[in-house]
């Protein structure tokens, strides 16, 4: 069996980073809270670039449904907890990786240690696990931990970036104290203020923002991965320009369309106040 090493096994990135660039990528920490539709896939591109230690959180395990989008799920990882499936992938990739594992998910208990001496946040977090996420990004905001956010729409990837200094996710969004409802339509306009994804859908009794249900591709996952990768690189190595919220970056595979959008404001901006509006009066919201 061939030993590992580190310099062979991340040396096809080297050209696109240098070897001072990938020996700091080995030293940095991300964290990543969520390892279903994307996290999953967030951690293992990290892996491969050679990123070097993780925090990573999950309470649930693989069922059939995750079948479809999920890295790490299949009839072998059947009712297995996704943070040990997806620790075990990492560690398969760099045996050398140090992670730390909280099978319990993130809560207020533990967000301390979630991200002690971390330099990076990475959402992998359930569309509707608004609680978690509200508690995430405002520790995140409180202790000037960047964080970044891709959401898998349609066969599309939403990005957003959250940089100390700038917007916090709170006041893009709008969120606090809502009902559930409206934090998810406030969730999904902000997130994608263009709606690219939403001219293809093919079935539209499938989406249920109440019940929490709405339909997933692996196409959308993994591109959110890439890009999110992508964005972990520039913020990590302080390199390259990252667009940060309120602006915002959604491209849609499926329509070969990609949109920049900048929203002042978040949601109290007024296109995006006239689209929480319309999609209130769709579902029949006073």
């Amino acid at each position: 069996m061939q030993a590992f090493d580190y310099d062979q096994a991340f040396s096809r990135n080297i050209g696109w980073v240098t070897d001072a660039e990938q020996a700091r990528l080995r030293k940095a920490r991300v964290a990543i809270a969520g390892l279903g539709g994307v996290g999953g896939f967030h951690l293992l591109t990290l892996a491969r670039l050679g990123i070097g230690e993780f925090n990573i959180a999950d309470l649930d395990i693989f069922e059939a449904a995750n079948f479809n989008r999920q890295a790490g799920a299949g009839m072998s990882t059947v009712g297995r907890p996704k943070v040990e499936v997806l620790a075990a992938m990492a560690r398969d990739i760099n045996p050398q990786c140090r992670l730390q594992l909280y099978g319990e998910g993130v809560k207020e208990s533990n967000l301390s240690t979630f991200f002690e001496g971390v330099d990076l946040y990475v959402d992998g977090l359930d569309f509707f696990a608004f609680g978690a996420r509200e508690q995430v990004f405002g520790y995140c905001a409180r202790h000037g931990i960047p964080a970044i956010t891709v959401a898998p729409l349609g066969m599309s990837a939403a990005l957003m970036n959250f940089l100390p200094g700038g917007i916090s996710f709170e006041d893009y969004f709008q969120v606090a104290g809502r009902p559930e409802l409206d934090k998810a339509i406030r969730f999904l306009v902000g997130l994608a203020p263009a709606l690219l994804h939403r001219h293809y859908l093919a079935d539209q009794t499938r989406v249920n923002l109440e019940l929490h249900k709405g339909p997933s591709t692996p196409m959308a996952c993994m591109l959110c991965a890439g890009v999110a990768a992508s964005e972990a690189l520039k913020i990590l190595l302080a390199r390259g320009k990252v667009w940060a919220a309120p602006h915002g970056i959604q491209f849609d595979a499926y329509r070969n369309r990609l949109v920049h959008t900048w929203r002042p404001g978040g949601n109290r901006h007024p296109f995006n106040r006239l689209a929480i509006a319309l999609a209130r009066y769709k579902l029949g919201i006073d």
